[in-house]
């Protein structure tokens, strides 16, 4: 008994379900035999001693319709009644070998059909035939002779034949039909045990769940939810199979870890407020410090930028009026302040617009790309002109975002290029865009100096410079800003570093989600496919290089925004914006 209350759940299920099934398989294999037995038993009775009595009474219609044809011709001595008598002699043949296949399985049966065929045949010979030679011999009076009581004792014992064979045929049916009602019975007590056993192992099944399972459980249950409650301390004891035993241990152990995990919680809780309280103080400290760099961007860009002009107007004054009057060395420290008070308010204008990204917000709107391209091509027109620079786009999206970043965004793109350009090269510009995944990639690609690809992350620092200033002049802030304003708007920006000439800048903006379903729904290509990349050429121009082209980067280096230096700031007075080509030179 003992070793019994030792099994697991699984052992005992799996023994009742074996004895269960084992006692099924049993009754179904009993099921089995008596089933086919009285499917035996009942083609006895519908395709074998049913068909057989049909045919016994066929046979003996066969037989009366010979006696009665040579009957006939003996009277009448007409061949044409002789005609039924050779129809029963072959439909007896036919009927008897029926009969034979019918009775394979039973020999008494087929004992007794010889009988009526010899009867039937001693009756031919001994009647039949000499009545019909007699006939045809020496007339119907003579035939009629040969018909005697004998002759009709011989064709009795032939009907005496076949009823006998009749009542075999019968008493063989019956006896398949006891067959079958006894077969049929014993089915029915098979199943009926079959059902006893179900309902029996249903029974104890159910009552083993109950004991085994249901009240151990229900009782753990019980355990787990004090526990659950906040009675950490309350030990959980199990009962039941071994399964749940174990799981009474592991639940228990789980709760002691919880109930040490939750005083240290407690504890970790307490540091946590306190480190709170600090962090509180840090943002209310850094909220006055915001307030204060508000108010130093103010200052500088109002208070600093006044004396600023006036040391920037005076030097200009010295410069002018008392150009050549001092010496050389005088001339070139009044050249020095005008050229550092320039620069000091450039810095000024950049930190300031750097400052302002994000901060002062009009909101996100719808923007168009190629207006936006417009107004670059509008607004670096000068410094183009200046250097005969080439800017080519291709068919740009629609992107939300502000406009004014945006139009900053891709001015400061341009007028690098521009700025950092080979010499004797003339410079070409081209901006592409295309659809990756659900961002808008954008590219801004020139035939310049290059960018090595150990300084590709070094140009978007905040006055980061590669070069010196009066090798290209700048504040070294213009990258920067680039990056602030692509981070805002939620892409990254970053140098290709494969192309094969010049620089490639690519940044990535989210696209409106219109455009995405389209490009999924699209059957001409997959949605990264570049979106109308193709640059309007004209007067046997060339189209710009397309962005995306990868070959390894030129010598030399590049950082910095737009510098009104390198040309006049100034509208353009023949040129096109906003159309797919901008050529000035």
């Amino acid at each position: 008994m003992t070793a019994v209350r030792d099994w697991t759940l699984r052992r005992r299920v799996v023994t009742l379900l074996v004895v269960v099934a084992v006692l099924l398989l049993g009754l179904a294999s009993g099921e089995v035999a008596l089933a086919a037995k009285n499917r035996s038993h009942i083609d006895a009775i519908l395709n074998k001693t049913g068909p057989l009595r049909v045919q016994a009474q066929e046979l003996l219609n066969a037989l009366l319709d010979q006696e009665t044809a040579v009957r006939g011709y003996a009277v009448s001595g007409n061949p044409a009644d002789l005609a039924p008598y050779d129809a029963g002699r072959k439909r007896e043949q036919d009927l008897v070998a029926s009969m034979h296949r019918l009775v394979a399985d039973y020999p008494e049966l087929r004992q007794e059909i010889r009988v009526v065929e010899e009867r039937a045949e001693v009756w031919r010979q001994a009647v039949a035939v000499p009545v019909v030679t007699t006939t045809d011999q020496s007339g119907t009076s003579a035939a009629q002779a040969l018909i005697t009581d004998q002759a009709r004792e011989q064709f009795n014992d032939v009907r005496d034949a076949l009823d006998h064979l009749q009542q075999e045929i019968f008493e063989t049916r019956q006896r398949s039909a006891a067959d079958v009602e006894r077969t049929s019975n014993l089915l029915v007590v098979l199943l009926i045990v079959a059902v006893g056993v179900v309902i029996v192992a249903g029974s104890m099944l159910l009552v083993s769940l109950d004991k085994m399972v249901i009240r151990p459980l229900t009782g753990l249950a019980d355990q787990v939810r004090e526990v659950a409650e906040g009675d950490y301390q309350h030990g959980i004891v199990g009962a039941g199979p071994p399964e749940f035993m174990r799981l009474a241990e592991d639940v228990d152990a789980m709760r002691r870890k919880i109930a040490k995990d939750l005083a240290e919680v407690r504890e970790a809780r307490e540091r946590i407020e306190w480190v709170n309280s600090q962090l509180q103080k840090q943002a209310e400290e850094l909220t006055r410090s915001n307030r204060d760099l508000e108010q130093f961007a103010y200052v500088a860009s109002h208070d600093l930028q006044e004396p600023l002009r006036k040391v920037a107007s005076f030097c200009q004054l010295l410069q002018r009026r008392y150009a050549g009057q001092l010496d050389e060395r005088a001339d070139q420290y009044i050249a020095f302040a005008v050229d550092g008070a320039q620069r000091m308010q450039r810095l000024i204008n950049d930190l300031l617009a750097f400052s302002r990204i994000g901060r002062l917000t009009t909101g996100f709107t719808e923007v168009d790309m190629n207006k936006v391209m417009g107004d670059v091509a509008g607004q670096t027109e000068a410094a183009r002109q200046y250097a005969d620079a080439e800017l080519t786009w291709g068919e740009l999206p629609v992107i939300r975002g502000e406009e004014p970043l945006l139009t900053n965004l891709l001015a400061n793109l341009v007028s690098n290029s521009v700025k950092f350009r080979r010499p004797d090269v003339p410079p070409k510009v081209h901006i592409s865009a295309r659809l990756v995944g659900d961002e808008w990639e954008i590219s801004c690609q020139d035939n310049g100096i290059g960018i090595e690809p150990e300084f590709a992350d070094k140009i978007f620092v905040i006055f980061q410079r590669l070069h010196a200033k009066d090798a290209y002049p700048g504040t070294g802030i213009g990258l920067a800003i680039v990056k602030k304003i692509v981070e805002y708007h939620g892409g990254r920006v970053w140098v290709d570093t494969d192309v094969e000439e010049g620089t490639a800048i690519r940044f990535t903006l989210p696209a409106l989600p219109e455009d995405v379903e389209a490009a999924a729904e699209s059957t001409d290509g997959p949605a990264d496919e570049p979106a109308a990349d193709e640059a309007v050429t004209g007067d046997g121009d060339e189209p710009a290089t397309e962005a995306g082209t990868a070959a390894p980067a030129q010598v030399g280096g590049r950082a910095d925004g737009p510098d009104p230096t390198d040309g006049p700031d100034r509208a353009p007075e023949d040129g096109r914006t906003g159309d797919m080509r901008e050529t000035v030179g």
